[in-house]
């Protein structure tokens, strides 16, 4: 399995960015998919998840800014960054969660200046 993802940059707050993951391989069909991040200094941490069935979860520090979908047939996740703050600025990290089983991207840098 391999996750590539794709969309980061820098940006002013304020601002808007899409990224994008694509998954490759064979895995089951039910599972997760998902979006960390990880600021300097800081442990990685999740920002929004979707099932396979649409169920999302964001974290409360995103909630109302941030859009997490996917598309099944293309296994493909998106997140829309919306309102964006400076302390949006991480690397962001795209997951695949199959049966516990996780699978990482390599991760695209968003930059938010002030």
């Amino acid at each position: 399995v391999q996750l590539q993802a794709s969309g980061g940059g820098l940006v002013q707050a304020g601002g808007s960015l899409r990224l994008s993951c694509t998954a490759s391989g064979t895995f089951f069909s039910i599972n997760t998919m998902g979006w960390y991040r990880q600021a300097p200094g800081k442990e990685r941490e999740l920002v929004a998840e979707i099932t396979s069935g649409g169920t999302i979860d964001y974290s409360d520090s995103v909630k109302g800014r941030f859009t997490i979908s996917r598309d099944n047939a293309k296994r493909t996740v998106y997140l829309q960054l919306a309102s964006l703050k400076p302390e949006d600025t991480a690397v962001y990290y795209c997951n695949l969660n199959i049966r516990g089983s996780h699978y990482w991207g390599q991760g695209t840098l968003v930059t938010v200046s002030s």
